[in-house]
């Protein structure tokens, strides 16, 4: 079974705003490169994706220069690239068609932002029949503010709301949404040291 590893949304919009100051994994990049490393070693799909929200004028709108990958990732040429506009993968790109084009059944999941993007395609890839893989720290996220929060507030007042809901609240959350129902929770050095055997087994 051919696995597809999805580096979701790591980009530059996100360390644009302020709230990056607070964000669970500032060291992302070094905790995806050993899964992508590992994956084009074994001969799996790495499939690179991008958030893109068009004339929006924000830091998502490609016209901002931001919608560009962390510093320390970059696609081999061959490699697929996608530019999405919903929140999970597959909604508006051809993820689904690419996978069954490169006989891939189970995918793997990295990316910013650990409760959105990340898990939403998680589910997503689920429902469509993939065995899905949730590698949580090789995902970051930052605190979400109360639904009632007034608007524009900074990082520090942010931080000091009681009702905030912080990174690691989220990550037990999503972990407990998703185990069992919807992915494989995993870690990166564990899944790593899977795919090694696997794949010596089938040597």
């Amino acid at each position: 079974m051919r696995t597809a590893l999805f580096v979701i949304d790591v980009q530059e919009s996100f360390r644009q705003r302020p709230i990056w100051a607070a964000i669970s994994n500032p060291d992302i990049v070094e905790r995806i490169d050993p899964l992508v490393e590992t994956a084009r070693a074994n001969g799996d799909l790495v499939v690179w994706v991008r958030h893109a929200e068009p004339g929006s004028g924000n830091v998502f709108d490609p016209a901002s220069g931001y919608v560009e990958y962390l510093p320390g990732l970059k696609p081999l040429a061959g490699e697929p690239e996608l530019i999405k506009t919903s929140h999970n993968v597959f909604t508006t790109t051809n993820a689904q068609q690419l996978l069954t084009q490169h006989g891939v059944g189970e995918v793997a999941i990295t990316g910013i932002r650990t409760e959105q993007c990340c898990e939403t395609t998680a589910r997503v890839a689920s429902d469509l029949g993939y065995r899905t893989v949730f590698v949580t720290d090789a995902t970051a996220t930052n605190p979400i503010e109360h639904r009632d929060a007034p608007a524009g507030r900074s990082v520090e007042e942010i931080l000091a709301d009681p009702r905030t809901l912080g990174t690691d609240a989220i990550i037990e959350r999503t972990e407990y949404a998703l185990s069992g129902r919807f992915a494989t929770v995993t870690g990166v050095d564990a899944l790593v040291r899977q795919w090694q055997d696997r794949c010596s087994e089938a040597r």
